[in-house]
């Protein structure tokens, strides 16, 4: 596989680190090496002000407050991050932590050398506001949840940003278009 030469790859790391920062302030980036210079590098993520599932006391709520973790290896970008949840979840693509955290989506799929950490996170949040119930993984409560949105389909509440609505989550239509006569 391909790598990028070490400087060019610190400099890529920061400049997407910083840009995470700038865009997405509400959330913390905690790095286990800020200069990017020992790989691999653990950036734990914080997200604050996102609506997703939660399964409390036997329903579904919402919790505004999530945190996973992200590996980057010194095959980055050409090789996609490793990324773990690790609060509590109710999501059909993303496991438990007690099911190993794993988190599913297009975008690692395709993965390739022009997707950077920010646009990620900006897919995460809309993963959380969308569960796709057509494609769960294959652990107890990734199925259950696919059961239950299939029923009761998600409808989060708005996302907050610095004490104010900033937006409602996009809801990305699972329903097939209707075809023109």
């Amino acid at each position: 596989m391909p790598r990028l030469p070490p400087d060019i790859l610190q400099k890529r790391l920061r400049t997407e680190l910083k840009l995470c920062r700038e865009e997405l302030p509400r959330y913390t980036f905690d790095v286990s090496d800020e200069t990017f210079s020992s790989f691999p590098v653990t950036i734990r993520v914080t997200m604050r002000g996102v609506p997703g599932p939660v399964w409390r006391s036997g329903r579904v709520t919402t919790a505004s407050t999530h945190r996973f973790t992200m590996k980057v290896t010194d095959e980055y970008p050409y090789k996609k991050p490793i990324v773990i949840w690790e609060t509590d979840i109710f999501h059909p693509n993303i496991m438990t932590p007690e099911d190993g955290g794993f988190v599913c989506t297009k975008l690692l799929d395709e993965w390739d050398f022009g997707a950077n950490l920010l646009l990620f996170i900006q897919a995460l949040e809309t993963l959380l506001s969308n569960p796709n119930c057509d494609n769960a993984y294959i652990s107890d409560s990734c199925v259950r949840a696919a059961k239950h949105f299939a029923r009761n389909p998600y409808r989060p509440p708005a996302i907050i940003k610095e004490k104010a609505v900033l937006h409602k989550p996009r809801i990305v239509s699972t329903s097939k278009p209707q075809e023109r006569k």
